[in-house]
């Protein structure tokens, strides 16, 4: 969600005191995020699957991004035509396109990209259909009711797995409405609401994905959702795609992340396995 610097910029327009005011408010406080155990590996759903599902876009330098600016670029650095191979050099803020929030993106010694477990990188997956919501509301967040209504027809969340929103909002990514920014500069897109993740968190879930730019909703001035959540020790992914091919249950989430120590996250190639 967010790029360097994001989270000193987040903290500098709130007050300690301001902020936890704001998460009490929402049922949630500070000693709640560390009262629940930190997430176990689960075996991922099945021993089998028949198709893989990419849930990863396409990534260059005009894909959308939390600040509107582009976040990608790429120099050449060898033709084959000239050099018989093709290479170049990125420079890309960790934070584009379909990528992981590692813990330590909103905490301050939370675990990086290279020391997630591979173990809690292979997960089943629970996909929560928010669409029709997020059609009539694009700041609709998901509720504990929401996931709720998916254990009545599903079963329990999956302890040690990942549970993904599909508001729709893929459908976007092409255009503005990816980002739906009002004239006064607010981005509207659907996310979780903070008490969705601490019920997540109470059931043993270790990874939140979002088909949007942000695990919050993107009107979001405190970003309680991501602070709520990564300091756990969980993880996040955003900018998920082709929810649709994913049933409600019974798939198990792959996610490549980087392996770059310090790294609070970066772009991956996540798949589904059904």
């Amino acid at each position: 969600m967010c790029v360097p610097g994001c989270q000193e910029a987040v903290m500098r327009r709130l007050s300690r005191r301001g902020f936890f005011k704001g998460l009490g408010a929402a049922g949630a406080g500070a000693a709640v995020f560390t009262a629940f155990p930190p997430p176990r590996p689960a075996h991922a759903q099945g021993a089998s699957f028949s198709r893989v599902v990419d849930l990863t876009h396409p990534l260059g330098p005009d894909f959308p991004t939390f600040f509107g600016k582009p976040q990608l670029s790429m120099e050449r650095n060898a033709a084959f035509a000239k050099d018989g191979y093709n290479m170049f050099t990125w420079t890309v803020v960790e934070h584009t396109g379909t990528h992981l929030d590692a813990p330590i993106h909103f905490s301050a010694d939370g675990a990086d990209a290279a020391s997630i477990g591979a173990d809690q990188l292979v997960v089943p997956l629970a996909v929560v259909d928010i669409k029709d919501k997020a059609a009539s509301n694009p700041d609709y967040r998901v509720t504990p009711d929401d996931l709720k209504t998916w254990e009545a027809a599903n079963g329990e969340l999956p302890n040690g797995g990942c549970v993904v929103m599909n508001s729709g909002w893929a459908q976007y990514v092409t255009g503005e409405k990816f980002r739906n920014v009002d004239a006064e500069g607010v981005m509207h897109f659907p996310g979780f609401h903070v008490e969705a993740a601490m019920y997540m968190m109470e059931k043993g879930v270790v990874g939140m994905a979002v088909d949007t730019l942000s695990l919050d909703f993107g009107a979001s001035k405190d970003f309680s959702t991501h602070y709520a959540w990564l300091p756990s020790g969980r993880w996040g992914v955003e900018c998920v795609a082709n929810l649709d091919e994913v049933p409600a249950t019974g798939a198990t989430f792959v996610l490549g992340g980087p392996k770059i120590k310090g790294a609070s996250g970066g772009p991956s190639r996540v798949f589904a396995l059904v």
